[in-house]
């Protein structure tokens, strides 16, 4: 069995969705699955499996940063035979080319980041999203009438750095916008045969420190999660 996650065999759902935040989990199986049911609380990361429109779907946090991504999806992955993950999550934009609230459908995350390489000998330092899923989420946000914007990401290892400067690596593959996670997730699916996509909301402009408040977040954040959902079950 999974060290990290308590699940039982079957509890967990072929497609994931995937927040940072265990709270935003719950709040996603609270206010959109049916008979939803915490299936893993193991070190307070909470697993919810229930039903989207009559689908099966599990929605659990990832944590913060490729070690705990890292982990968490590649046990989804191969000890609950997970097909797709969707990482659902936030992002900071290194210019005004992007706006607050603006939807981002991840095509590829570049980092200077040593995971992929030193944990399965991927020496890209750019990756792309994996299988399908990310076509789906393009014509799933047409559908939904959400401009989903498709663009390269930086995926950091740092939150808090030194140099205000915008990372030579986010310039040379222009990534407008930094998170820490797309990476790890994208390696671990290419390295596994498996299908991984990442839809961001912006909420932080750097440079103007322009930022969503705590209480923006708690509606902000919910046309990704409904754009995540129809494309989950649509993969299915």
């Amino acid at each position: 069995m999974s060290i990290h996650i308590s699940a039982k065999k079957g509890e967990i759902a072929k497609v994931v969705l995937q927040p940072g935040d265990p709270l935003r989990a719950q709040y996603i199986a609270e206010n959109y699955l049916e008979n939803a049911k915490l299936v893993s609380k193991t070190r307070g990361i909470f697993y919810y499996t229930g039903l989207y429109k009559g689908k099966e779907i599990t929605v659990g946090a990832s944590g913060m940063g490729f070690p705990s991504i890292g982990i968490y999806s590649f046990e989804l992955f191969t000890e609950y035979e997970v097909d797709t993950i969707i990482r659902i999550g936030t992002c900071g934009a290194y210019n005004t080319d992007l706006q607050l609230f603006d939807i981002l459908n991840i095509d590829k995350a570049a980092s200077e980041s040593t995971y992929a390489k030193y944990a399965w000998g991927i020496e890209d330092e750019i990756l792309s999203h994996q299988g399908n899923i990310f076509n789906t989420i393009n014509e799933t946000a047409k559908d939904l009438s959400l401009n989903a914007k498709a663009i390269n990401i930086h995926s950091s290892d740092i939150f808090y750095r030194k140099d205000p400067n915008t990372p030579e690596i986010a310039t040379k593959y222009n990534c407008p916008a930094v998170e820490m996670e797309a990476f790890g997730l994208f390696a671990n699916a290419q390295h596994l045969g498996k299908n991984a996509a990442t839809i961001l909301t912006v909420t932080d402009i750097i440079p103007t420190h322009e930022k969503i408040s705590a209480d923006e977040r708690e509606t902000a954040l919910n046309p990704m999660m409904e754009l995540a959902l129809e494309s989950a079950i649509k993969s299915l």
